[in-house]
């Protein structure tokens, strides 16, 4: 699920790089992303062997001319396949978190300048200097966003979007999108392979792609969760945000055998009220365990709290055999990390004998 957050209120100076190009345009035309590409470009003077290069995105083309040495990943997806990619060297900075940083990144993303814990300011990521920028949610590189892919590129700033958030699917709507096509941990593995190409890393790029698939094997060998019913809530005790069908709790459904009581929905993360989830009463709840402030019941621990005393979910039979299980937000979107959902749903049903 997208996170979005207030843009920064500061109105920083604008990197050396681009503030050239940029004086030229008046508040409005910066505003409207209106103007040329920034003329001293380190990277198109660099001749890098190789380059340029590119990749094609949600309809665009994404060109660089040398390795990024200046990328800014404007949502946690993103930052955790560039530092699982061995590229924290060559990070200028990092926004929109919903959760820790993942196992074993820690000490790579400790050396990344964080520009926001929510969504920066488009003026505060043009400080970073970036020469790239890549978002997981077309609500963060999009409008209403930092700014659209277009006027970062004007601006001589190749921008690249997750294909899990466009690739069959629509955002047009209010709400987080609505997918006509069914999600495959396939597309996370292509933007995986795409970035590793426009950084020059290929080879780590297929060698995380493979521990990813191996992971998955492993976790769901011989798994056999049928007739389960699992529901996803992943914030918003008022009016829960629920996975529909076809997204990235999708894939950790179809991956353990089992079936999601709100598969009906193509929304990416609909809003239902507390009589719809206990009328389905599914048995596993897993819930979303957030460190991000911006809905109600963001942890797992707010979560449970309300289950097991509102009237109308405590008697479902998930709450009542205490049938939880807590994910990360990050396992909950598509990213690397719904591996990580994928092991920890199939080790939960296994524990609460409800999978063989």
């Amino acid at each position: 699920m997208s996170a979005a957050g207030p843009a920064g209120l500061r109105r920083p100076l604008l990197p050396r790089r681009l503030r050239g190009p940029v004086l030229l345009l008046s508040g409005a035309l910066l505003a409207s992303g209106c103007g040329s590409g920034a003329p001293d470009d380190p990277a198109a003077r660099s001749g890098a062997p190789g380059y340029p290069r590119s990749v094609r995105d949600c309809g665009h083309e994404v060109r660089v001319t040398a390795p990024p040495r200046r990328a800014v990943s404007l949502n946690q997806g993103t930052t955790e396949i560039l530092l699982s990619l061995g590229l924290a060297d060559r990070m200028a900075g990092t926004a929109t978190w919903t959760d820790p940083v993942m196992k074993g990144l820690e000490k790579a993303n400790a050396g990344v300048p964080r520009l926001a814990d929510d969504t920066p300011s488009f003026e505060t990521v043009l400080d970073a200097e970036p020469d790239f920028v890549a978002a997981s949610f077309a609500s963060t590189l999009g409008t209403g966003g930092v700014a659209t892919r277009e006027q970062f590129t004007r601006l001589g700033v190749p921008a690249y979007l997750s294909p899990s958030d466009c690739a069959g699917k629509d955002n047009s709507g209010d709400g987080d999108g609505v997918r006509d096509k069914t999600l495959t941990m396939d597309t996370v593995y292509g933007e995986v392979r795409d970035l590793a190409r426009l950084f020059g890393v290929e080879q780590r790029g297929e060698k995380l792609v493979d521990d990813l698939k191996a992971r998955v094997d492993r976790a769901t060998s011989g798994i056999d969760a049928s007739g389960v019913t699992l529901m996803y809530w992943f914030a918003n005790s008022a009016s829960p945000y629920l996975a529909g069908c076809c997204g990235a709790p999708g894939v950790i459904t179809r991956a353990v055998g089992a079936h999601n009581a709100m598969d009906d929905t193509h929304e990416e993360w609909p809003q239902a009220g507390w009589e719809t989830v206990a009328d389905r009463d599914p048995d596993v709840l897993v819930l979303g365990d957030l460190t991000r402030d911006s809905q109600t019941a963001e942890t797992a621990a707010k979560k449970i709290e309300f289950l097991e005393s509102d009237p109308v979910t405590r008697n479902m039979t998930a709450v009542r055999e205490k049938r939880y299980v807590l994910l990360s937000g990050q396992a909950m979107n598509p990213t690397i990390r719904t591996v990580e959902g994928v092991e920890q749903v199939a080790a939960a049903l296994r524990e609460f004998g409800l999978a063989r």
